[in-house]
């Protein structure tokens, strides 16, 4: 049996993630970042999990997902609940998990066609 990949054209895959790294469409990113499955924006959450603030969270909001995942690292850790207000106030699920996962987690959710967001922190 043939196996090809299915992969949507001009969408954000995550193509490979590990130590320190995270590749996009076969692209290195070095640094945390927001992914979406039109979009990539560079250096969210950069200053790390500790420095997040609502600011970094009510920019999520705008952009029209219907489900965060929030990739924590190479640990899973839960954010203050007060961070997640705005996301909570604009009625977005947010998944909390680490970053492998919620890589894999996005792959799923972007090509089922789903409204998908990924904060994806590096340690």
């Amino acid at each position: 049996m043939k196996l090809k990949e299915d992969r949507p054209a001009g969408q954000n895959l995550v193509t490979a993630s590990g130590e320190g790294y995270i590749d996009i469409n076969g692209l290195r990113h070095q640094a945390s970042l927001l992914l979406l499955p039109d979009q990539v924006e560079p250096h969210w959450g950069a200053a790390g999990f500790d420095a997040l603030s609502e600011t970094d969270f009510a920019g999520i909001a705008a952009l029209g997902c219907e489900v965060l995942l929030f990739g924590t690292g190479r640990r899973q850790r839960f954010p203050r609940p007060a961070l997640l207000q705005p996301l909570m106030a604009a009625r977005i699920g947010v998944e909390v998990m680490d970053t492998a996962a919620a890589c894999r987690t996005y792959n799923i959710l972007m090509a089922e066609g789903r409204k998908v967001a990924a904060a994806l922190l590096l340690d």
